[in-house]
Order: structure tokens, then sequence, then C-alpha cells
């Protein structure tokens, strides 16, 4: 059976769930264009304040699955190269996506799983999940998009040395290198996901999806082109109906209610 998206509502919060549990959640076609439809769906939605995704059965996602991989070589090369195109249209769907993604980690992350994860906008890691550059094991080398968002946090010499040796790293590393904002006790990432998406939903959305887009263009934008972004979206949201009742909260002294 191939692996599935599975999607729940929980008041605000979306919880896409990869589920192959008997592979650890390989990726398969059919899945990663439900991830990219669900997240056009969500998008749409007003009421919706942030996505959470996960792995089924206590793994958060092995990555490709092998055999499909084996059969797609077989096919020749434009079987792979569609899959790959659909990863990372997921990949860039999961990044330009204006509401917070938020990955929950439990046990292995590798592959296109540990890709996937980082993403996400914000992590959540058990004390136990492990992350993997798995590819170099059966001579390949990454997808996803890993190198790029690991290169421009971490050392070049270690993420190296995870790429080459496949080497499993801790959510406890990853946290110490700030990508993993969340550890937390075994099976608790989901539960603390909620946590913090709850906490998501009582910001001002649009100042939200600015806050993303501004940090999304600034490692490729100067420092003038980021004050001119800067000015725009503060402008833009100062004149937003949330930011007046952000002002009058703050004079009253009560919570912000924003739509």
């Amino acid at each position: 059976m191939s692996s599935e998206l599975k999607s729940e509502r929980r008041d605000s919060t979306l919880v896409l769930t990869l589920s192959d549990p008997a592979t650890r959640n390989t990726l398969s076609e059919q899945l990663v264009s439900a991830g990219i439809e669900a997240l056009n769906v969500a998008e749409a939605d007003p009421d919706l304040r942030a996505v959470i995704l996960c792995g089924d059965g206590g793994n958060f996602c092995a990555g490709g699955n092998l055999r499909g991989l084996q059969a797609r070589r077989q096919a020749g090369v434009s079987a792979q190269v569609q899959m790959l195109d659909q990863l990372h249209q997921f990949i860039e769907a999961l990044r330009v996506f204006p509401k917070p993604v938020i990955a929950a980690v439990e046990g292995a992350a590798a592959g296109a799983g540990f890709s996937l994860a980082l993403a996400c906008d914000l992590v959540v890691a058990a004390e136990d999940a492990r992350f993997m550059l798995s590819y170099a094991k059966v001579g390949l080398t990454p997808d996803g998009g890993s190198t790029a968002h690991l290169s421009r946090v971490v050392p070049r010499q270690l993420v190296q040395q995870w790429v080459w040796l496949a080497e499993p790293v801790s959510a406890r590393q990853l946290h110490a290198h700030g990508l993993v904002n969340w550890v937390t006790d075994s099976g608790q990432a989901l539960a603390e996901a909620l946590n913090v998406a709850k906490r998501l939903a009582a910001m001002a959305p649009n100042a939200v999806a600015g806050g993303k887009e501004l940090l999304q263009r600034a490692g490729e934008a100067s420092l003038t082109q980021q004050l001119a972004s800067e000015r725009d979206h503060f402008i833009e949201n100062l004149f937003h109906p949330n930011a007046a009742e952000g002002l009058q909260a703050f004079f009253e002294k009560r919570p912000p209610h924003f739509k």
C-alpha cells in the first residue's frame, strides 16, 4: 500500500499526517500531490491559522520509498524527474504558504523526511527523534532543499559530514543550531505543536503572514531592498483593522481579538 496523507481539523489548526507506518511513512506521488492540494485549500480558509505536519506510528518520515525509487530507475529518467519536481513543488509550497507550518517530529526524519521538516517554519521534535541525510548509504545525493536550508545555518564542514557519512543527528544537536525550536518528551511532539499553533492563532494573521514573507526574502535581498520591504509591510499592517484592534487592546489593557 502506498503512503497517504491524513487530514484532521483541530479548531483553527490543520493536522496533516504522513501515513504508511510499515515503511516509516515513506513518500509517494499521491502523498506529495495531496500535500500540495491540502496547502492550497488551507490557504483559502480564513478560519484556519496554522498547519502541523507529522507522521503516523511513531515516526515522521523515512524519505523516499526505495522500492519505488528502484522502479522509477528502471522506468527511466523522466519518471524520477517527475517525482523530484513534485517533491520540490511541495517543499516550495511549504515555504511560501502564508500561515505558520509546524513540523511535529517523532522517531525518524530521514532523507526527504529531514528535508520536509527543514521546510517547515517551526520544528517541535521528541527527545528521541533522529534526523539523517541518509542518501549516501545508497549512493545518492540530497534532495528536497536540505542542503540549502542546512548550509544557511550550520557550518559547511558539519553539513558535509552529515551529507557524506549519513550520520544520525539528534533533536538536541539541531536545537543547539536553532533548527529545532522545542524538544519534548517522546510521544509529545504533536501535543506541543498544537500548543504552539494555539498561541499563533491568537496573533494577527496578516502580521504573521507578513513576518514570514519578510524572512523569506531577507536572505537574498540587499539591506536597502529589505528596508524598503519592511517599510511597505509595516505601513500595510499599520492600516489594517487588526492594528486598530491591537492598539486599542493595549490601551485598554486587555487581550486583542484579531480577525
